[in-house]
């Protein structure tokens, strides 16, 4: 389940060496949380931060410096509505960025209010990137799929398949070959956008990988920092099986690609039979090269239709 709010305290302590803030306003209420109706009815992270210019209820607000201006540059009666405004509809928390000072009004109105006012001096821009990031991964809709993550030939590859088929083991020696893991055992995905998703290791599990026989290996210990990798996007599925599931369930040559709905967004698929003297790192690689083939639109079992269609004809001739 995805948390549906956060509090203002939460979203200060996170961000507060990256983008070194202070909070000059409104401290009476420092667990002041996004409104739960609107996050749930934001569509993405964008949805919840924006300029003053583009005022929703319920969102951060960033006061930049054409903001600043906007406001001080107004007579004191037009400052006190536009400042009402802002007020009135409840932002969760105003960042004021780029190094300039919200004016007295909108200081002395969020304390009164209890509306936590953030500065920094960094540009507005910045902020909203980084805040908007939080938020996607805070919000993002996930799921936890048990399988081996891996980032293969720079493709984020999920190896998947029934227990006892050596996953760990697979992803072991892919790890020896020079790619990198991501998570083992389990994975948590996340959908950080209408058509991605990407994958991230459990805490508890980072850079470890468990091979049958012989224990928990800490793979950034053992192959150094260029054998694991923090995150990655889910963009191929290797699903492994045993030879009878293969004759009964799959088709040798399937005449369209496989796909698998994860979180509501397809993610391409192929099945690859686990039997002996097969070298299975090997095809995997192979499978990754292909889908990268595909993914720039080159079809090689289309074509091969095709060359077969032109042999037909020719024949007929």
């Amino acid at each position: 389940m995805k948390p549906t709010s956060i509090s203002a305290e939460a979203l200060f302590e996170a961000h507060r060496e990256i983008l070194r803030w202070e909070w000059i306003a409104g401290h009476a209420h420092p667990e002041r949380r996004f409104d739960e109706a609107a996050v749930r009815d934001a569509q993405s992270a964008a949805d919840l931060v924006g300029y003053l210019n583009y005022i929703h209820p319920y969102r951060v607000q960033i006061v930049g410096r054409r903001e600043v201006a906007y406001l001080s540059s107004s007579t004191v009666e037009d400052q006190e509505r536009r400042i009402s405004r802002i007020v009135t509809l409840e932002p969760p928390v105003l960042i004021g960025a780029d190094g300039v000072a919200p004016p007295d009004r909108l200081v002395a109105m969020c304390d009164r209010a209890e509306i936590p006012l953030f500065v920094t001096s960094e540009s507005a821009g910045q902020v909203i990137d980084i805040v908007r990031a939080y938020l996607a991964q805070l919000f993002a809709d996930r799921i936890t799929r048990h399988g081996v993550f891996m980032d293969i030939l720079g493709l984020g590859v999920l190896l998947t398949g029934e227990s006892g088929l050596g996953k760990s083991e697979l992803g072991l020696e892919l790890i020896s070959r020079g790619h990198g893991l991501v998570a083992d055992d389990a994975v948590d995905l996340y959908k950080v956008s209408q058509s991605s998703l990407e994958g991230r290791c459990p805490e508890l599990l980072l850079n470890l990988l468990e091979v049958r026989g012989i224990g928990l290996l800490d793979i950034k210990a053992i192959f150094g920092e260029t054998a694991v990798r923090r995150k990655m996007r889910l963009k191929l599925i290797v699903h492994l099986v045993r030879k009878e599931t293969m004759e009964r369930e799959f088709e040798r040559l399937p005449y369209e690609p496989l796909y698998e709905d994860i979180l509501g967004l397809p993610v391409r698929k192929v099945v690859i039979t686990v039997d002996a003297g097969r070298n299975l790192a090997v095809l995997v690689e192979a499978a990754v090269r292909n889908t990268i083939l595909q993914l720039r639109g080159i079809d090689t079992y289309q074509e091969f239709i095709e060359r077969h269609q032109r042999a037909m004809e020719q024949g007929e001739e």
